[in-house]
C-alpha cells in the first residue's frame, strides 16, 4: 500500500520534471526525512516547478518568496503593526506561515535576512517581539541558489548551509526530455494544479515508517567511519554530528522508496555525496564533489 502511494507521487512528479527520476527521488527522500532541501542549479533548470509539483502532489500549503538584496527579516517572518482600535499591536503573519516554503533564489538575500529562516527550519517555529509562535505541520523548506559565480550573490553561511539535509542540482535534460518539453508533454503550465496523491495523514505515517526502518551496528559504523574520514580529508570543516544524523536519516528514506525496511551500505552511498557536499566543500561546488567521491571511494562498508 504505501509502496503504491511512493511510486504515484514518483509518476506524478515525474511528468513536472521529465527526465530526472533521480533528482526527484531524492526530493522526495529529503521530504521524508523530515529534511529541508537545497537545489543549486543555474536559472530555468526546473528548480520552481520541482517544488510547486511537490506541493500540490503532497496537499502542502505552498508559499513562494522571492529572495532580493534589500529583503528585511520581516518580509518573511511577518511585522506587528499598531491598531488605533484597540490600542495596541497586532501580529501580521509573514509568508513563512506555510507548509511548504520555496526561498527562491536565497543567496540573493544578505546574510541577516537569510538568518531569519535559521530558527525556522531548525526548531518548526519562529519568534517576534519576544513571541515564540509555532509554524504549520509539516514544514518543509526548499531553497534554490544560483551559482556563487554569478553576480549580486552572497555566499550562505555554514551555519545555514548545515541547516539544509541534502543539496541537489537538477542540471541540464537530456535532448530527449527537452524536446517533449517543447512539445508540451510535461506539466508545468501555471494553469494546471496537480492532484493531489497524499494526504496529510498518509505523508506523516510515511515519515514514521521511515523512522523504523532498521539500521544494523556495521551500518551506523559505516557512517561513523565516513562521518570521520570527512574529518581528516577536509581540514577542519568536516562533517557534523548534524551530518552523521543526516545521513542516517537520508538513508532510511531512500531504502524506504525502494521498498526495504533495512538499510543495505547502497543506500548510504546513494545519499552520502547529496548530504555532506554542500558541508565539506570550502571554496567551491567541485571540491566537495572531490571530496565525497574520494571519502567514499577510500572507506569500505564494514560488514
Amino acid at each position: 500500500m504505501h509502496n503504491d502511494n511512493i511510486n504515484a507521487v514518483l509518476q506524478q512528479l515525474d511528468t513536472v520534471l521529465l527526465g530526472k527520476p533521480h533528482q526527484i527521488k531524492l526530493a522526495l527522500t529529503c521530504i521524508l526525512a523530515k529534511g529541508h532541501l537545497l537545489i543549486e542549479d543555474l536559472p530555468g533548470m526546473g528548480k520552481t516547478s520541482l517544488s510547486q509539483g511537490l506541493a500540490q502532489t503532497l496537499g502542502l500549503s505552498y508559499q513562494r518568496i522571492q529572495f532580493t538584496s534589500d529583503m528585511l527579516p520581516a518580509d518573511i517572518l511577518g511585522v506587528s503593526i499598531f491598531d488605533k482600535e484597540q490600542s495596541q499591536f497586532t501580529f501580521h503573519p509573514g509568508p513563512i506561515f506555510r507548509q511548504m516554503i520555496l526561498a527562491d533564489e536565497i543567496n540573493r538575500a544578505s546574510p541577516k535576512t537569510q538568518s531569519a529562516l535559521l530558527e525556522a527550519m531548525a526548531e518548526q517555529q519562529i519568534t517576534v517581539d519576544g513571541k515564540t509562535l509555532p509554524l504549520p505541520q509539516p514544514f518543509f523548506v526548499i531553497a534554490t541558489q544560483n551559482p556563487c559565480e554569478q553576480s549580486g550573490t552572497f555566499p550562505l553561511p555554514e551555519s545555514q548551509l548545515d541547516r539544509f539535509m541534502m543539496r541537489i542540482a537538477i542540471g541540464y535534460p537530456a535532448p530527449k526530455a527537452e524536446l517533449a518539453m517543447l512539445k508540451g508533454q510535461d506539466s508545468t503550465s501555471s494553469e494546471r494544479v496537480l492532484p493531489q496523491c497524499l494526504t496529510q495523514l498518509t505523508l506523516q505515517e510515511l515519515q514514521t515508517l521511515t523512522q523504523e526502518v532498521s539500521a544494523s551496528d556495521s551500518l551506523l559504523q559505516y557512517i561513523l567511519a565516513l562521518v570521520n574520514a570527512s574529518r581528516a580529508e577536509s581540514q577542519g570543516s568536516g562533517l557534523s554530528p548534524r551530518a552523521s544524523k543526516a545521513i542516517l536519516q537520508a538513508a532510511k528514506a531512500w531504502a524506504m522508496i525502494h521498498g526495504r525496511k533495512y538499510l543495505v551500505p547502497e543506500d548510504v552511498q546513494a545519499i552520502f555525496p547529496h548530504v555532506a557536499e554542500h558541508r565539506i566543500r570550502q571554496f567551491s561546488h567541485q571540491q566537495g564533489e572531490a571530496l565525497s567521491a574520494k571519502i567514499l571511494n577510500k572507506v569500505n562498508p564494514i560488514l
